[in-house]
């Protein structure tokens, strides 16, 4: 039983391009894995969040329309979206939901609302407390639990992690409220 690794042939340069290669190599493969999940999550969220930009000409094709689904969504589920997270308008909820997905195409709805006179500076606190813990959250899990030989373990990932973002918004909230 030898307790040596192998070592890559040529010189410390060559064995150092080589090593960059396979680690880009690697880089790519996980990337793949990741992608179908931010893509098919994000597009469909971004879909579902707003409506036409002018409802009296309709649906246009442009950017950030869709069928405003979220706003009925968060108009049922209200209250107890302003209770844990303190939203004043039900379309935030599609916030969180964008990161289920993707935090990166959350971050893009930021615009949209503000343009709205939609969030306040809580919103942003509870925006930043779930957005980082639910960074990856659907689009990820299945890929990394594969890369890792544990895909199995993917549903208690993916169910630790939504009560990790649903505390973090709820402190973040609180928190904000006690001391601003």
């Amino acid at each position: 039983m030898s307790h040596l690794r192998d070592i890559r042939e040529g010189n410390a340069f060559e064995r150092f391009l080589e090593t960059m290669l396979d680690g880009g190599k690697t880089g790519v493969d996980i990337g793949l894995g990741i992608i179908p999940g931010v893509l098919v999550i994000s597009t469909l969220v971004m879909m579902l969040t707003f409506g036409p930009k002018d409802p009296s000409t309709g649906y246009q094709g442009l950017a950030y329309e869709g069928i405003a689904l979220f706003d009925k969504l968060g108009k049922l589920i209200y209250w107890p979206i302003k209770i844990l997270f303190g939203f004043d308008s039900p379309q935030l909820i599609a916030f969180p939901i964008t990161c289920l997905g993707s935090t990166g195409a959350a971050l893009a709805l930021v615009p949209k609302f503000l343009e709205h006179g939609l969030i306040k500076p809580s919103d942003v606190a509870v925006f930043t407390a779930v957005g980082m813990t639910w960074s990856g959250y659907l689009s990820t899990h299945v890929g990394m639990m594969d890369a890792l030989g544990y895909r199995y373990l993917t549903s208690k990932a993916i169910l630790s992690h939504t009560i990790a973002g649903l505390v973090a918004g709820f402190s973040a909230n609180i928190l904000y409220r006690m001391f601003f």
